[in-house]
């Protein structure tokens, strides 16, 4: 897959190309299942297969930090996308041009023009352009004019449920991670960098390794049992703190903090992913340390609970299965 950041950085591409738009936040199985859908459209049509999505999102461009939660920063976007089968990445700056952009214009300009599409796929509630004026309709009419098809995903469904990144990011604001997990496909994880804090935890026998969020409004927050990859090739256990802090600053600035479970190793400066497994509580504010750590041990000791017992419903329908002759 490449990566390509603007359109002034996109090669002709003179026989066109099957494409999808979107902000893919999250790249659950709804956005999956338009990815699988291009793939095939490509294939038939010896086409490449490109997915656009813009950067900043839409919704945060013009809302700022009061825009919707993300349930991914680009970079991890990057890496999902890089797991499926398409050919290009298209990344747009979404500015003051892309904002005041007429839906027509979008279509002339970028679509046919930049793009040469040939076959477009996209999601039942899609909408581009100014003030949001483009729709499914309008795009099937430009592609009679244009010459190119527009084929609507219909609404991807789990349990009766319709897939939507607004669902997943209210189940993992009520603390429902199994039903997050089963929208996304895949357990939800936050990755980034392990970075240099106050070093406060190692005080009071819980080091911790720190993680920027890079934003005021994360979808998950509290006490959360965890593992951690992307260390030697192996995963730890932990328990991790997703907030504010309220007890020792108190800040804005929303910070992951990682305890692992016997673990003593430094890893600062590597890049780390964090699953989270189950909710343990909230995040508070304690009068003192001492009654934070005395919480600290709790936690603890509910998140080895809690990832104990995950291990062993997971050994048990390994178990089930070979029974069965899987």
């Amino acid at each position: 897959m490449r990566l390509i950041r603007g359109l002034s950085h996109l090669e002709p591409l003179r026989n066109g190309c099957v494409l999808t738009i979107g902000n893919f936040d999250g790249l659950h199985l709804g956005h999956r299942a338009v990815i699988k859908k291009l793939a095939e459209r490509g294939k038939a049509l010896a086409l490449p297969v490109v997915a656009m999505a813009f950067e900043p999102q839409p919704l945060e461009y013009f809302l700022g930090e009061n825009a919707p939660s993300r349930l991914m920063r680009l970079r991890e976007k990057v890496i999902r996308f890089s797991e499926l089968p398409i050919d290009d990445l298209l990344i747009l700056r979404f500015n003051q041009y892309f904002a005041n952009c007429d839906a027509e214009q979008f279509i002339e300009d970028v679509l046919v023009k930049k793009l040469n599409v040939k076959h477009l796929v996209v999601g039942d509630d899609f909408h581009f352009g100014k003030a949001r004026r483009g729709n499914f309709a309008m795009l099937k009419d430009k592609g009679k004019l244009f010459n190119f098809d527009v084929e609507d995903t219909g609404s991807y469904q789990v349990d009766g449920l319709r897939v939507s990144s607004t669902l997943i990011r209210d189940a993992l604001g009520s603390g429902d991670l199994a039903l997050a997990e089963k929208l996304l496909g895949y357990c939800y994880s936050v990755c980034g960098r392990v970075a240099h804090g106050d070093k406060r935890g190692r005080t009071i026998g819980y080091p911790t390794a720190n993680i920027q969020m890079f934003r005021k409004n994360a979808p998950v927050n509290g006490v959360f049992a965890v593992t951690m990859t992307g260390i030697d090739g192996c995963e730890f256990e932990g328990v991790a703190n997703v907030g504010t802090r309220p007890t020792v600053d108190g800040g804005s600035k929303v910070i992951l903090e990682a305890h692992l479970f016997n673990f003593d190793k430094e890893i600062y400066g590597r890049y780390v992913e964090v699953h989270f497994k189950q909710k343990i509580r909230d995040e508070m504010r304690f009068q003192s340390l001492d009654e934070l750590k005395a919480q600290i041990v709790k936690d603890v000791a509910a998140a080895k609970a809690a990832l104990s017992s995950m291990y062993a419903s997971s050994m048990d329908t390994v178990s089930g299965d070979r029974r069965a002759g899987f």
